[in-house]
Order: C-alpha cells, then structure tokens, then sequence
C-alpha cells in the first residue's frame, strides 16, 4: 500500500535527523535529489541539461532554499540559471550564496527564453492561494507555456485537502521529499516523484492502492474452489424503467470473477439474455443463498424498491448501497442505526449531501470519515480521487488519473465489482478500494482501445473493459 501522511507527521520525522546531521546537510539531500528530477524532466523534454535554461522562483523558508540549492546543483551540470526572489531579505542565505558563486543570477522576472522553473515558494507549512506577487509571476509563466517543477507541493494548494482556493501553481511535476502528503492524491499536481531523505515514518492510515496489492488480493480461483466458495453475490438492482443499470451491475460481477451472481428483480429477463450464466429470481426472497448483496442500482424508489434495501439490510451479511438506495437510506437512516454486518455506502456529491445534510466541501477526506463514523459504514465518495472511509479505521485515496469512469452508468459497474469482492471475503475497505482501482484502470483502458464505437468511453465499454484491466495487473 502507498502510505500519506500529514505534514505535523512529516515535520516529526525530520526532526531527529535535523538534530542529528550537520546543519543543511538534510536540506542539501534533498534538493540533490529534487535537481536529479529536475535533469531527467529537462532531459524528457528538451534532450539533456547543458546548455538549458532554468529558473527558480524563491519565497522564503525551506522550500526556497531547496529550489536555491537544486538550481546550483544544475548550474554545475552546465545549466544556465537564474533565480526570482520574491522575499530578497528573507531567502535561504547559504543556499542563496552558493546559488550566487556558480554564476546563478537574481532576476526581477522569469525570462522569457526559460526551458523550465521550479517552483520554491511555499511548503507543506503554507496555506491558502498565491499572494499577488507570486500569482503575477505564475500568470506570465502559464502564458509562455514554460513547464514547472513544483518543491514538496505546488504553491496556493491546501496540503491536506488539495483544494485550490485563488491562483495557485500549475505543475508538470511536483517532488516531493520524505513521504507523500494527502495533496499529491487529492490535488492537481502533475506527475509526483518521492525522493527518499531518510525519514524514519510509521505506518499511516491513509492509504492508497497499488497494482501489487491488487495483485496479491484480488480473488483468483484456486485449485480446490468451486463456484460457491468463490463468493455468490446478490444483485438487486433495476427496474422497468432501468433495466440497464441491472445489466450493468450484473455483468460487473460477472466480470469481477464472482464464483455465482444471483439477481433478483424486475428485470430479469434483461438481465439474463445478456448474462446466461447469472441465476435469476423474480424477489430477493427467491433469490437463494449469497454471501453479499448489491442494492439499489435503478432500483427505484416506491415500495418495492424500499423492500428490497429493506430485506438486504436485514440479513447478517455485507451489503453495499449504492444510487436508489442512498436515497431511500437518506429517508430512513435508522435502517442501518443497529446493522452488525458490513455495509458500504458508494455516494456522489448530491447523495452526499442527502446523507450528512450538507455537500462534502472542499475537505473530502474529513467529510467521507465523518459520514462513515455517522453510518457506522465504509463510505465510498465518488469523484476523480475517490475517498474511501471506514468508520475508526484507515481511508484509502484512488486517483483516477482521468475522468473516463464519469459516465453513465459507470458507479453501477462500480457496486457490481465491490458486490463481487465482498461476496468474495475481503474487508470492506479494501473491497471497495481495490474495486475502484481496477474500475479507474478499466476505465482508462476503455479510452485508449479505438474500437467501434465514438469517444468518450461508456458504462458498458468500461464493463467490457475489467477483465483486460484484471490481466494487465
């Protein structure tokens, strides 16, 4: 698991080796390595570093200082550089000195012929949006089109929220030292490089999927398995009206190697010509055993619809809500009040708000753990970083990377691969953080593939699109 922490919990863990190391020395192992990035994205995109231009826009402090520092190191790889100083009295003063004996100058502006700037103006201990100097210097530098390099975050970015409240920085990549922080999933930061410095961290609580958790985890059959101990997991979703988000939910199941779907519902003949293998009921009661039940995808929400939730809720095993049924939870949030058994809440903004009375704001990450301490229940908040929250427990963060999965139908393709996971045994926090992994991937993969049909991607095309998502991890 990819580990965040907090900007107190990184400053902890510097202090004994600020203690320890002769002074600057942790500041120099840093920006060595901030310069080595920077020689590599020079290299990328324009071939190499003598001869290159860059320029380091400095505000006062440690970031500043790093900039200062990573500017040298390049000057002394035969890059020219120059240096803006958006504090003169207050910028790093060794590194500003050995800045100043490489040849490095002090400009008053970002000159127009830079091949790249860095930049050093606040850190994990700044806040809100870019002063006017700063914001005046970054305008002209996204109006020339120069690619910036941003020091730990990109300047005016909330490090804990990665909300942008006014002018801030636009990175092509941000480096950041030590750890990584909650704004390098939850904001916009380019590309993101960690350079190791040495820190001593302990485990974290927020979390983030990589491939090689999804490769130890996902179920895969095993030699002894049979379609029942595989996971059987439950769908009750659609109606006459949307048969389709049953057949997008169904299928996702199917497609995220559940041993044995069970649908039970009004569409049932949809969903099974294109599903033969699914076993269908006409009502949950019918349905036969599951090991977790998806409801509320186009479910509806009259009384057939709220028996449905109503049943699942009431058995002892994992359930996830999703669409219809967060609106009818949002009704009746006593339905859940006393629930032992596993329940993942999967909202959007608007059900969100109807759950917790007020939209999830700019602090996502401190809304979703507030609404599954409400629910006691994990809660998936959907958006381009998906944040899943379990009641006293960890978060996990899911960038997507791109806003293929915003689509129609897509969060029904999501519940039915959570479904499947759940039936499948896995905690409820990872199901649903492994399930939007691989859903985020799916859904990239659907964009990339130029079959027969016109961009954007779809629900369907993201459906089709697990398996190969599955085979690539």
């Amino acid at each position: 698991m990819r580990h965040y922490y907090s900007a107190e919990a990184i400053r902890d863990a510097e202090a004994p080796l600020l203690q320890r190391l002769p002074d600057g020395a942790l500041m120099r192992r840093a920006a060595f390595g901030l310069a080595t990035a920077i020689a590599r994205e020079l290299t990328a995109r324009t071939g190499g570093v003598a001869g290159r231009t860059v320029c380091a826009v400095v505000g006062s402090g440690d970031n500043g200082g790093d900039a200062l520092w990573a500017a040298t190191f390049l000057r002394r790889r035969g890059a020219s550089a120059t240096a803006v100083l958006l504090d003169p009295h207050r910028a790093h003063p060794k590194a500003l000195a050995a800045f100043r004996a490489t040849g490095g100058r002090v400009v008053q502006k970002v000159p127009d012929a830079t091949d790249l700037v860095i930049d050093g103006i606040v850190g994990i201990s700044g806040s809100g949006a870019l002063r006017p100097a700063a914001a005046e210097v970054f305008a002209a530098v996204e109006d020339a089109g120069i690619p910036v390099v941003a020091v730990d975050i990109p300047s005016g970015i909330d490090v804990q929220t990665g909300a942008a409240d006014g002018p801030h920085v636009h990175a092509a990549l941000t480096v950041t030292f030590g750890g990584l922080k909650p704004v390098h999933a939850l904001g916009q930061c380019g590309r993101v490089e960690l350079v190791d410095i040495g820190l001593d961290l302990p485990q974290s609580d927020l979390l983030g999927v990589e491939v090689s958790d999804v490769r130890a985890r996902w179920p895969r059959p095993g030699p002894k398995d049979d379609k029942y101990t595989q996971g059987v997991t439950g769908i009750l979703a659609g109606s006459s009206t949307y048969p389709g988000a049953a057949i997008l939910c169904t299928g996702a199941a199917v497609a995220a190697t559940s041993g044995m779907v069970r649908y039970a519902g009004s569409a049932a003949a949809e969903v099974v010509s294109h599903w033969p293998e699914v076993v269908a009921a006409p009502t949950a009661a019918a349905a036969g055993r599951v090991q977790a039940w998806v409801v509320g995808p186009g479910l509806g929400t009259d009384e057939a619809g709220a028996a449905a939730l109503c049943f699942a809720l009431d058995t002892d095993l994992p359930v996830i809500v999703d669409a219809d049924g967060l609106t009818l939870l949002a009704a009746h949030p006593d339905l859940v009040a006393d629930r032992r058994a596993p329940t993942v809440l999967t909202p959007h903004a608007g059900e969100f708000a109807r759950l917790a009375g007020s939209p999830p704001g700019e602090d996502r990450l401190a809304s979703a753990r507030r609404l599954a301490e409400q629910f006691g229940a994990t809660v998936l908040l959907k958006g381009n970083v998906t944040v899943i929250a379990e009641p006293q427990g960890p978060v996990y963060l899911n960038p997507a990377g791109a806003a293929w999965a915003a689509t129609a139908g897509s969060g029904d393709v999501l519940s039915g691969m959570i479904g499947a996971l759940l039936a499948a045994g896995l905690p409820t926090g990872e199901a649903a953080a492994m399930a939007a992994f691989v859903h985020a991937r799916a859904a990239n993969l659907s964009a990339a593939d130029p079959g027969p049909r016109p961009a954007p991607t779809s629900a369907s095309h993201i459906l089709a699109h697990i398996r190969t998502a599955l085979g690539s991890i």
